[in-house]
C-alpha cells in the first residue's frame, strides 16, 4: 500500500545524512511519523505531500493565535525591514515589558531571553542569590528545561522514583553532571502534607519551590482545590521563594497566566511559547528586589538575542490580541477545547474505552487508563502507552495532528466547525484502537 507520507519519509532519510537524528529537536523524532510541513493557516497545516491537518500541536504550543496570523505577519514584516537586532536598547522592549506588567500579577520587573530553559537557569540563580540557600525543590513529572540543574525526575520509571514520602532525584539525561542531584529536592505533586514534611526535613536549605501550576508536561494534571494556595503558604513559612513555570500555562489558561486564573501570586514566573505567538521568545518576571539582583546583586545574566526587535514585534501583537476585549480570544480557545474534551469523553464512553481526559480547554490530555482519578505523576505510569501510540497514528491518518506525547493544544483560531470535524475523525481513530 502506497504511503500518504512519501515525500516526508524521503526528506527524513535525506535529513538524517546532515542533521543529527534528522530533526532539530529529539522530542520531534518521537512522533508516529516525523512529518515535514510547507504551510499553515489558522488551525490547519499542510505537509509536503499535500495532506491537510486540523492541528492541535501548535508547534508544541506557541501558535496560540493560529498559523500566519495576519496582524502578526504584517507587524513582523515591518520589523524585518529594519535592523533585526541592535545589541542595544529600543522602545519595543519597554512596550512589551509594560504590557506584560499590566497582565501578569507578579511582574514588577521583566527580562527577556530566547528559550524557556534559559529562564529557568536564571530563576535558579536569582533564587539562590536572594535566599543564600542551595537547594531547589521541584516536583515529579514537572519539566523545567533540559539543562543539568533542572532536568531531574521529569519522566522517571517506576523503579527509579523511590518512596512517595521522599522521592529520589533522578537525572534525566546521559552526560548530565552526576553531582547536580545534590542541589535538588523532589516532592510528589498535589500532596501538601508530604511537601510540608520534605520542607521540614530540609529546613533552611531550600531556596525556591519550582512548579508547573498545571502539570502540563506529564498528562495535564490540574492542581487540586486549594493546593497552590497551600504551596504559597508553605513557601512563605519556610522562607523560600515560589516560582511558577508558566511556559505552557502563561497566556493560555488566562491572559494573566495560571497565577491570575488561580489567584496565587508567585515570587518569580517564567513564560514562553504563547507569549510570542510563534517567535523565539521567553520571559522571566517577578518581584523587583529579586530581579534587580542582575544589576545590583552580582547575578550574572546576558544574551546577544535578548529582546531582539523581530521577536518583540511578534510578541507585541500576540499580547495585544490575547488581552483584547477582556481576553475574548483565550475564552474562545478554552471553550473550543472544553467542547473537544467533552466530545472525546463521550466517544470513549460510547466505545467502552477506559479513559480520563485531564487539563483545561486550551491544553489537555486523554489518558488510556483504568484509574478513575489522576492526581500526580505516578498515576500516569498506569497509562496504556501502546494504545496511545496507536491512537496518535490513527488520528494522523484521519488528518488530525496531536503533540507526539498525546497532548492537545487548542488555539484562538480553532472554530466550531474544526471541533465538530475533529470529533468525527477522532471517533474513527478511537474505533481503530479498540478493533
Amino acid at each position: 500500500m502506497k504511503s500518504k507520507w512519501e515525500r516526508s519519509e524521503a526528506m527524513l532519510a535525506r535529513s538524517r545524512k546532515s542533521l543529527a537524528g534528522g530533526v532539530s529537536s529529539p522530542f520531534r523524532a518521537k512522533a508516529p511519523v516525523p512529518l515535514f510541513f510547507q504551510d499553515g493557516k489558522g488551525s490547519h497545516l499542510w505537509d509536503v505531500d499535500g495532506n491537510e491537518y486540523i492541528d492541535y500541536q501548535l508547534a508544541w504550543g506557541p501558535m496560540i493565535l493560529g498559523y500566519s496570523h495576519p496582524k502578526m505577519t504584517a507587524r513582523m514584516r515591518e520589523a524585518a525591514e529594519k535592523p533585526l537586532s541592535y545589541g542595544s536598547q529600543h522602545e519595543l522592549e519597554i512596550t512589551v515589558a509594560e504590557k506584560i506588567q499590566s497582565m501578569v500579577p507578579c511582574a514588577q520587573r521583566v527580562a527577556f531571553t530566547s528559550s524557556g530553559s534559559e529562564t529557568i537557569q536564571l530563576a535558579h540563580r536569582l533564587a539562590r542569590a536572594f535566599t543564600r540557600r542551595r537547594l531547589i525543590l521541584k516536583f515529579e513529572g514537572h519539566y523545567h528545561g533540559w539543562m543539568d540543574g533542572a532536568l531531574h525526575s521529569y519522566k522517571p520509571q517506576e523503579g527509579e522514583t523511590g518512596p512517595l514520602e521522599e522521592p529520589r532525584a533522578v537525572p534525566g539525561s546521559c552526560g548530565q553532571v552526576a553531582n547536580s542531584v545534590e542541589n535538588v529536592v523532589v516532592a510528589p505533586w498535589n500532596r501538601l502534607d508530604l511537601l510540608e514534611h520534605i520542607l521540614d526535613e530540609h529546613e533552611g536549605d531550600v531556596a525556591a519551590i519550582f512548579l508547573e501550576p498545571v502539570l502540563c508536561n506529564s498528562g495535564c494534571l490540574m492542581p487540586e482545590p486549594g493546593y497552590l494556595h497551600g504551596v504559597r503558604d508553605l513557601a512563605a513559612r519556610h522562607g523560600c521563594l515560589l516560582v511558577f513555570d508558566e511556559v505552557i500555562t502563561g497566556f493560555r489558561i488566562h491572559p494573566g497566566g495560571a497565577q491570575k486564573h488561580f489567584g496565587v501570586t508567585p515570587d518569580l514566573a517564567t513564560f514562553g511559547k504563547a507569549v510570542g505567538g510563534g517567535v523565539p521568545l521567553s520571559v522571566i518576571a517577578g518581584r523587583a528586589e529579586i530581579m534587580e539582583q542582575m544589576f545590583h546583586g552580582g547575578v550574572v545574566f546576558g544574551g546577544t538575542f535578548n529582546g531582539n526587535p523581530l521577536s518583540l514585534a511578534g510578541a507585541a501583537v500576540c499580547l495585544e490580541e490575547l488581552d483584547r476585549d477582556d481576553g475574548a480570544a483565550l475564552r474562545h480557545a478554552n471553550r473550543m477545547g472544553e467542547a473537544l474534551m467533552d466530545g472525546i469523553r463521550e466517544h470513549a464512553r460510547r466505545l467502552g474505552v477506559a479513559m480520563q481526559v485531564t487539563g483545561f480547554g486550551a491544553a489537555f490530555y486523554p489518558h488510556f487508563t483504568e484509574l478513575e482519578r489522576l492526581r500526580d505523576y505516578r498515576d500516569t505510569l498506569a497509562d496504556d502507552c501502546g494504545k496511545m501510540q496507536r491512537f496518535l497514528r490513527a488520528a494522523l491518518e484521519e488528518g488530525v495532528q496531536l503533540v507526539p506525547d498525546g497532548r492537545l493544544y487548542v488555539s484562538a483560531a480553532h472554530t466550531g466547525k474544526d471541533i465538530a470535524e475533529t470529533l468525527e475523525r477522532l471517533g474513527r481513530a478511537l474505533e481503530k484502537c479498540v478493533e
